[in-house]
């Protein structure tokens, strides 16, 4: 697909601002080239009711959200709803990869304690070690005192598989009950494409780790 042709050296600008356009639309999950250019004559098409509109949100939600310095959830005040919510369960503590997942859980309904996000899952082929994950910040959260169940909502990977095992030696010697997620999760599932359904039957059936 050829670029627009804007005609002349204001033309060319024109043509750069597009261009850049498609290349950031291009770097979000499940948009490849030709789904950003679309989406970019969506935008273009429509600046006032669409595009406009859209960028200042993009803009205050920039600058209003911020991660909890406790769990690491995305909220707009820290520490996050959760964590400050006299309603949740303070002694269940359910660790997950990313904050996809938190969401996805909190989506289903199905868990009402605290949640952990490490960040990531421990991987040698990607050089993620347990430096790079909150790991410390989990065990102090645990070492605390306060929490009687950790449930290791993790994907049912090769590397979640690792960090999962890894978390429950390190989470041993804590005294805590350490759980996981049992049916309704397939090996390579990621949970943030999971139906409700079946995040609610894996997290009520999970076993001991």
């Amino acid at each position: 697909m050829n670029p627009p042709d804007f005609g002349g050296p204001a033309g060319d600008n024109a043509t750069d601002q597009v261009d850049r356009l498609i290349a950031l639309l291009a770097k979000l999950p499940g948009m490849g080239r030709r789904s950003a250019r679309r989406a970019a004559l969506k935008l273009l098409r429509d600046p006032g009711g669409l595009m406009l509109p859209l960028a200042d949100a993009m803009r205050s939600t920039a600058e209003a959200v911020r991660p909890c310095r406790i769990c690491g959830n995305l909220d707009t005040t820290d520490p996050c709803r959760i964590c400050t919510s006299p309603s949740r369960d303070q002694d269940v503590l359910c660790v997950v990869e990313g904050v996809a997942d938190l969401w996805a859980l909190e989506r289903a309904r199905v868990h009402r304690g605290l949640y952990h996000v490490l960040g990531g899952v421990l991987s040698a082929i990607s050089g993620v070690g347990p430096e790079d994950l909150r790991i410390e910040a989990l065990l102090a959260r645990v070492g605390a005192g306060e929490i009687g169940e950790v449930i290791l909502a993790l994907p049912a990977t090769v590397d979640g598989a690792t960090t999962a095992h890894y978390l429950h030696d390190r989470l041993r010697s804590s005294g805590v009950v350490v759980t996981r997620l049992a049916q309704g999760v397939p090996m390579g599932g990621a949970l943030d494409v999971m139906d409700d359904g079946t995040l609610a039957a894996a997290l009520k059936a999970r076993r001991p780790a």
